[in-house]
């Protein structure tokens, strides 16, 4: 399994991005896949997850209502759009998949993309 995240940036406080994360190895039926995200000097957190099989989605509460999780299962990509940005939200946003369920810790994630910085400035 192989994911590659893409669309950081540098966006202004109250403005939005859309990070895709392109999955690729090997058929995701079954599978959940997530965001993370990491600032510096904190630990990996738990953005969203959604599953590739029928769609449910799970956020974290400091994103619950400006972040949206969808997938694209004919192009086998998975999109975090991020509305009304803040700069608590920076950092470096990794995207991860497991087969275990809708799961909020790091360790019980099997594949990580790279991660996409993203940086949201006042």
């Amino acid at each position: 399994v192989q994911l590659q995240a893409s669309g950081g940036g540098l966006v202004q406080a109250g403005g939005s991005l859309r990070l895709s994360c392109a999955a690729s190895g090997r058929t995701f039926s079954g599978y959940f896949l997530a965001w993370f995200r990491q600032s510096p000097g904190k630990e990996r957190e738990f953005v969203a997850v959604i599953s590739w099989t029928d769609g449910t989605t799970t956020y974290a509460v400091p994103v619950k209502g400006r972040f949206t999780i969808s997938r694209d299962n004919a192009k086998n990509t998975v999109y975090l759009q991020m509305n009304d940005l803040r700069r608590e939200d920076t950092g470096v946003y990794y995207c991860a998949a497991t087969v275990g369920g809708i799961l909020q810790l790091p360790g019980d994630y099997d594949y990580w993309g790279q991660g996409t910085l993203v940086t949201v400035s006042s």
